[in-house]
């Protein structure tokens, strides 16, 4: 009976050792994801977080959701996995299919990133969504082509999106599909020119806008262009500015984009991933890269400890 009784007590210490291990897992697991969204509930808020300021949190922008062995580019999979391991402004690509269904894609084609082929506006969303995602390796992946109203809904309390759209797509149809979503707070929309800046805060007043300014007479053309200057989030460009144009643009409460994707993601890679830190250190404020999660650990030690920013991480 003794035995027996020994027997059962171990018993219930294990299961309860299980349980709370278990519990701690769960906790954990949650603190860790926790930790790595960024929550924006207002466009107000976007307009604070977006705001220079000297105590600004460095950040990646993960370029085209941030694709790695087994995650494809523009995918919600990939944005997951980027965000297992950082918080991350989020870039995609917006295509359009024959029926007029909005889904994320950067070629024209399908060949590259799916095992279909032809061209995107030419297939149904139908036909499309029997397809699946190949990774950057080539892959073939079980994820399937997502839709923008998926990724839209998805990212809600997660992340802060800039949304790239392709040459076919009116922008009618995403700032729509933005408003339906009410997904203004967290996502901006990419623009290539004053031209197409101002169309699309024509077609929403109060949506921020990632603009291209590279040089003092592109931002002259956006300071004459009827923008609020805090609704501005500015790419300079693929090529590191001098750290005094970067600080010309703080000076007006701007963020700065460098695209680190491409030539300088290769030089980070070849010559060490502290090159990042130092385009930080320049005055880049966000790095669009398709290394995220290497150059956010390159730069977390740039975030300062007490930020004005910090309650949008959760």
């Amino acid at each position: 009976m003794n035995k027996l009784s020994n027997k059962i007590s171990v018993l219930f210490l294990f299961v309860a050792l299980w349980s709370c291990n278990t519990k701690n897992a769960e906790s954990s697991a949650e603190v860790a994801t926790a930790s790595n969204l960024i929550q924006i509930e207002s466009i107000e808020e976007a307009k604070e977080f977006y705001a220079w300021t000297a105590d600004r949190i460095p950040m990646v922008s993960a370029h085209r959701g941030g694709p790695y062995p087994g995650f494809p580019e523009n995918s919600i999979e990939a944005f997951e996995n980027v965000l297992n391991h950082t918080p991350a402004i989020i870039e995609f690509d917006v295509a359009l299919t024959k029926d007029s269904v909005l889904v994320l894609m950067h070629d024209n084609t399908l060949d590259r990133t799916t095992n279909g082929s032809g061209k995107v506006i030419d297939m149904t969303f139908e036909e499309i969504r029997t397809l699946r995602l190949k990774d950057k390796d080539g892959n073939i992946t079980d994820f399937i082509v997502p839709t923008l109203e998926e990724v839209l809904d998805w990212g809600k309390g997660k992340v802060l999106y800039t949304v790239d759209i392709k040459r076919e797509v009116p922008f009618e149809m995403v700032v729509e599909a933005l408003k339906k979503a009410q997904a203004e707070p967290y996502a901006a929309v990419i623009t290539y020119s004053v031209e197409a800046a101002k169309k699309v805060h024509a077609l929403h007043p109060e949506l921020m806008l990632s603009v291209t300014i590279r040089n003092e007479e592109e931002l002259q053309r956006f300071e004459d262009s009827g923008i609020p200057i805090d609704q501005w989030i500015a790419f300079t460009g693929t090529s590191e500015r001098l750290a005094e144009f970067n600080q010309l643009l703080h000076e007006k409460g701007v963020f700065t984009i460098l695209g680190v994707l491409g030539n300088l993601d290769r030089s980070a890679n070849a010559r060490g991933d502290q090159i990042y830190a130092e385009f930080v250190q320049k005055g880049a404020d966000i790095l669009a890269t398709d290394r995220p999660i290497e150059a956010a650990e390159a730069i977390k030690g740039l975030i300062p400890e007490n930020s004005s920013k910090k309650k949008y991480l959760k």
